[in-house]
Order: C-alpha cells, then sequence, then structure tokens
C-alpha cells in the first residue's frame, strides 16, 4: 500500500509511517523542502492538515523513525491544541462583546460578523443585565464596534446606525 493512498476505513491504522486513530490520521512524508521526513496530522473529515511538524530520522540516517503510540498521542495532543486555537482565534476575529451603562442599567453590546461569501454583514445586539435582549440589528460587517459607536446606538434607542 502506498503511503499516499489511506485505506477507506474507520478501523485504526498502526503502520510505520501511516496511523489513524481517536479521529485522527498521522502521515510520515518526505520533506520538500529538504532530506528529511516531516508529519501530517489531519483531523478526520478536513481536506487540510491542522498540523505539519519535522520528524525524526531513523537510526540509519535515511528513513524516519517509525510511528509509536506514544508519538501519534502527543501529536494529536498537539494538532488539538493547533485547531483550538484557530477557533478561538477565528471567534475573537468574529466576535465582538462590551458593557456599557445605559439608562436603564448595564448593557451587553455584541457584535457577531457573518462571513457570509454573498452577503457579508453582522448582527448588533444588545441585553440588559439580566441577559434579556433589548435589540438586534444588521448592520455592515465593517460597522465597527467600540465604546463610543456602542454608546451612541443605546442613545439612539437602538436604531439601526446609519
Amino acid at each position: 500500500m502506498s503511503i499516499d493512498r489511506i485505506p477507506e476505513t474507520d478501523e485504526p491504522i498502526q503502520q510505520d509511517r501511516l496511523w489513524r486513530d481517536k479521529g485522527w490520521t498521522a502521515r510520515v512524508i518526505k520533506n520538500e523542502d529538504d532530506d528529511g521526513w516531516a508529519v501530517a496530522m489531519v483531523k478526520d473529515g478536513e481536506p487540510e492538515p491542522a498540523l505539519v511538524g519535522p520528524w525524526t530520522m531513523g537510526r540509519d540516517k535515511k528513513n524516519p523513525k517509525p510511528l509509536d503510540t506514544n508519538a501519534f498521542n502527543t501529536l494529536v495532543k498537539t494538532a488539538a491544541e493547533v485547531v483550538r486555537r484557530h477557533e478561538q482565534q477565528l471567534h475573537a476575529q468574529l466576535h465582538r462583546s462590551l458593557y456599557l451603562m445605559g439608562p436603564n442599567g448595564r448593557v451587553n453590546v455584541t457584535l457577531d460578523i457573518v462571513p457570509d461569501d454573498d452577503e457579508p454583514h453582522a448582527l448588533l445586539a444588545a441585553l440588559d443585565a439580566n441577559g434579556e435582549p433589548l435589540a438586534k440589528v444588521r448592520v455592515p460587517a465593517s460597522f465597527k464596534l467600540n465604546q463610543a459607536s456602542g454608546m451612541a446606538w443605546i442613545e439612539n434607542e437602538f436604531r439601526r446606525p446609519g
């Protein structure tokens, strides 16, 4: 079996250069940049690797060190952390939240960007101190939520910002 082809099965695979288990596939590949080896970690269902990193040479200094249980578990943990951090970064880019003092008390103003290819936009929302919705309007994805724009929206009785 070629390293490039992964068998069509959900069963765990434990080969020297190919392991699949726990929702991940590790594949040891030739490093295109030099004479060494790399390992690519792909999460099941994803088209691209979540992590690609250098892989240790074997004792013969030509071939890669075989994958093993400990190495695979470490790779899964590292790749999962990379995915988690990426998701957190994406969430931070697409979501903003401020707490402001309105005329009736504390207001949580949020902005959620909807990255749609055809109609990118954002939803500007306000919640009272108990988490009850006060208002929600659609705004351009380029809308900048900050203290000034949030207060202006509250003072304008939650009308759609112009």
